[in-house]
């Protein structure tokens, strides 16, 4: 059986005094879309965090390609080929669209690849090649979030931690981002990870799903079959014909411990 590409095991990661993630444990693919879901606070970008190295984990280990990577700096990470893209989009805002995406690919030496890499983003966001020497903070910020997902590509990265991609933006760049996520995954073999509040497009994208309450994994499984499940119609994609019974399943964590 070939080993995931990531994998936590038992993660417990702190601020402060506060456990934010306990006993987290996952696994994603190598080519797989994978999605974190949970409410706000449930410890969803502390995973992420954790994993590129910004959070030092107090317990557990991060294996990325059957190494320990639980103590290594953030710089290392991306070196080692995994790329991350905040909450919030965290752009550069006094250096232009093209300087933000050399400081993507600041690990790299290979000109040729950075300048081919630098192509194929401009193809899958036209207005960025528009406003190349525009300041960064100056962009919308749907045209930010596609920079900052743009920077880390240009990272060369095996692996894409991306948290909350949709937040702030109308359906319709929501519905851009993600089909530009999907392609991602599909022409260049990048494999995700994805830490999404609008749980529908999370589910339709994805091939496996995990949901996260109060820091602790509850549930895991395929999209496909996550969709179908009561709790998950009632409480994240907001079907409420979905039934009094999966409430009740709620409310008593049955199926969800």
């Amino acid at each position: 059986m070939t080993a995931p590409l990531l994998a936590l095991s038992n993660i417990e990661s702190v601020y402060g005094p506060i456990k934010a993630i306990r006993g987290v444990s996952l696994s994603v693919d190598k080519g797989q879309i994978v999605t974190v879901l949970g409410a706000n606070g449930a410890g969803k970008s502390t995973i992420l965090k954790t994993i590129s190295g910004i959070l030092e984990p107090r317990k557990g280990s991060v294996q990325f390609r059957g190494e320990d990577i639980s103590n290594v700096g953030p710089a290392n990470i991306v070196r080692r080929g995994i790329s991350h893209v905040p909450e919030g989009r965290e752009v550069f805002p006094l250096l232009t669209v093209h300087e933000n995406l050399l400081m993507g690919a600041y690990t790299r030496r290979d000109r040729d690849g950075v300048a081919c890499d630098t192509e194929v983003v401009y193809s899958y966001f036209p207005i960025l090649k528009e406003r190349t020497s525009q300041l960064a903070g100056l962009l919308s910020g749907g045209q930010q979030q596609m920079l900052a997902l743009s920077r880390a590509i240009l990272a060369g990265p095996e692996l894409i931690l991306l948290d909350e991609p949709s937040l702030g933006l109308s359906p319709r760049l929501t519905r851009e981002i993600f089909e530009i996520v999907v392609r991602i995954n599909r022409e260049r073999g990048t494999t995700i990870l994805l830490v999404e509040q609008n749980a529908n497009m999370a589910l339709n994208v994805a091939d496996h799903g995990y949901i996260l309450e109060n820091g602790r994994i509850v549930m895991e499984d395929s999209c496909e079959r996550l969709r179908e499940k009561d709790d998950i119609k009632e409480f994240y994609l907001g079907m409420k014909d979905a039934g009094a019974r999966g409430e009740r399943r709620w409310k008593k964590r049955k199926t969800w411990r």
